[in-house]
């Protein structure tokens, strides 16, 4: 499937040109990251790990170097600018606690120090101006229960126990659970409970977690693959497959809400588009301009 872009503000959809890449890629899993003005899609060729880069101001795919230790099933997260890849698999699928930041303006990687732990299958997010991995597996089978956090200025790592709410997965068999789904608004971390389809707001002072709302969609229907969780301006977006609220399956709808209007009046999520013969699963996902 092409990528399609969505500009909330002129209600319009866009077809983005088709990657030009070997069938190798086009089948392959991927992983996408929006920094800057560029939209990275993460994938494998038939010669090896390919970052391809989408420009909104050239409309046109070019290649992108590679990392200095390419990977996959990282966490990744941009500010500005800037992103951080961190964790992850190398080809040879040892699982990985090194990080690397990427400069969209020069298009140069940079390596970090090495976390505390490797990982993968986690998330990321920036907040407060720092960069958060939580969540993932330290092997095929184990659950990490504690999380880190980068300070970009004194370039180090910082343990933080329990931070992520779904370490308790239960009834969820970890290999099977897609990685936490994290959002940030106004820098306010929020999660998906992807066992009971809540959406919990974390308390940074006591490091706890409380109910705030339902999700719009099922996410335990897919141990949450499929569904994309993502914060956009002041307002959290819940993109996945329809069947919802009056929609046929095989679409896919794009809900949004504001925390700071809370439930009052019985404050739902808010249809924002539907895009119809989408399919029913949601294989990536980046927010950019936001």
């Amino acid at each position: 499937m092409p990528w399609e872009a969505f500009d909330p503000m002129r209600q319009k959809w866009m077809r983005l040109p088709r990657i030009p890449c070997d069938d190798c890629f086009t089948y392959a899993n991927k992983e996408s990251l929006a920094v800057g003005s560029e939209l990275l899609v993460f994938g494998h060729e038939l010669s090896g790990f390919a970052i391809w880069m989408y420009s909104v101001v050239t409309h046109n795919w070019s290649k992108c170097p590679l990392m200095n230790l390419p990977r996959c099933l990282f966490g990744s997260s941009s500010l500005g600018e800037i992103a951080i890849v961190a964790r992850g698999s190398d080809k040879n699928g040892n699982v990985l606690q090194s990080a690397e930041l990427y400069n969209s303006e020069v298009g140069t990687w940079q390596t970090l120090p090495d976390m505390n732990f490797p990982h993968k299958l986690c998330s990321r997010f920036f907040m407060d101006g720092k960069f958060y991995v939580i969540g993932g597996m330290s092997s095929h089978t184990d659950c990490l229960t504690c999380d880190e956090e980068y300070n970009i200025e004194t370039r180090s790592w910082w343990r933080i126990e329990n931070m992520y709410p779904g370490h308790d997965a239960g009834t969820f068999r970890p290999a099977m659970r897609s990685p936490p789904l994290v959002a940030v608004v106004n820098n306010q971390l929020y999660s998906t409970d992807q066992a009971t389809n809540e959406v919990k707001k974390y308390d940074k002072v006591n490091n706890s977690w409380s109910v705030v709302k339902r999700l719009p969609v099922r996410a335990d229907s897919s141990y949450g693959w499929g569904l994309a969780f993502k914060a956009c301006g002041n307002s959290l977006l819940v993109i996945g497959a329809g069947g919802h609220g009056g929609h046929d399956d095989g679409v896919i709808v794009l809900q949004s809400w504001n925390p700071e209007e809370g439930n009052r009046d019985g404050q739902e999520w808010n249809v924002l588009a539907v895009k119809a013969r989408a399919g029913a699963f949601v294989y990536n996902c980046a927010v950019m301009g936001c």
